[in-house]
């Protein structure tokens, strides 16, 4: 049996012993459905000293009681936990998927509008890519829709990635994960060092805070959906759960899009796989 505060997991400027770890992932798992491993007190350690030193918090036994007392706090703290590294037309295959298919699919079906939802979009790379995405297939395929008919939305648990993907302003190295140069020149401009996603790509993507562990219904429904890269984190009971949820949200013959790492297998039967060149996609089964 393991004994009080035995392990200490070091940072640069401070440490969080296995007692309190245990304490806090237990309450992240609560908040937004990240399930830590036993090995992850460093990054817990490394994400909030810099937010604890800022907000005068002398332990994590002390962060641990606030946050439960603070919303503004703990807003924060969720922050610093769910921010992670993104890119432009991440692994590729999903965006060319996108446009030599599953567009062309419902193009042919004719719904008055197609809605695509980018469901942990971060800082907005995921939507603002899916929307170039669509912007291209539109220019090669003239007068099938205009851009208004295609709603591309964004959600995300942090409210300062959201903040930040509202911007649509990079850095040089944010701007060159992923982001080849002609489509840099075609909808981005470059200022004072920053590139800014051009107004007509970034007013044409909204962006609402969600947890996915909550409610769906009030975004409606959707023709396609990218969950990519963040059931990974998730417990397999919240995978399930989420999956369903995501379900309920796609119109007939909807399609959705996971990590490549990630499979629907196992969690949710409302789905058949259908590979596609160099990845695969899901789409709802039809009912019955």
């Amino acid at each position: 049996m393991r004994s009080e505060k035995t392990n200490i997991y070091p940072s640069s400027e401070g440490s969080i012993s296995s007692t309190e770890f245990d304490a806090f992932r237990v309450y992240l798992e609560s908040q937004t459905g990240i399930v830590l491993s036993d090995n992850k007190g460093y990054l817990v350690a490394s994400r909030l000293n810099r937010l604890m030193c800022d907000q005068k918090i002398a332990s994590f036994s002390e962060l641990i009681i606030r946050i439960k007392q603070e919303s503004n706090l703990a807003k924060f703290v969720i922050d610093a936990m769910t921010t992670n590294e993104t890119s432009w037309f991440r692994d590729n295959y999903p965006y060319d998927i996108l446009q030599q298919k599953l567009l062309p699919d419902l193009v042919k079906s004719k719904p008055s509008r197609i809605r695509i939802w980018s469901s942990a979009c971060a800082t907005g790379q995921e939507p603002y890519s899916i929307r170039m995405v669509t912007d291209e297939y539109l220019q090669k395929n003239l007068g099938v829709y205009s851009r208004e008919n295609i709603e591309v939305i964004g959600t995300d648990i942090s409210s300062a990635a959201l903040d930040m993907a509202k911007l649509g302003i990079y850095d040089s190295a944010m701007a060159g994960r992923g982001l080849l140069a002609d489509r840099k020149k075609r909808f981005f401009s470059l200022k004072d060092n920053q590139w800014h996603v051009k107004d007509d790509i970034k007013n044409s993507v909204s962006f609402r805070e969600l947890n996915l562990k909550q409610s769906y219904a009030s975004l409606g429904k959707f023709d396609i959906i990218f969950c990519r890269n963040v059931m990974i984190y998730f417990s397999s009971h919240l995978k399930s759960e989420v999956l369903a949820k995501m379900a309920a949200s796609l119109n007939p013959g909807g399609y959705l899009m996971v990590g490549g790492s990630e499979s629907v297998s196992g969690y949710c039967d409302s789905f058949e796989l259908i590979s596609w060149k160099s990845g695969v996609v899901y789409q709802l089964k039809q009912a019955g």
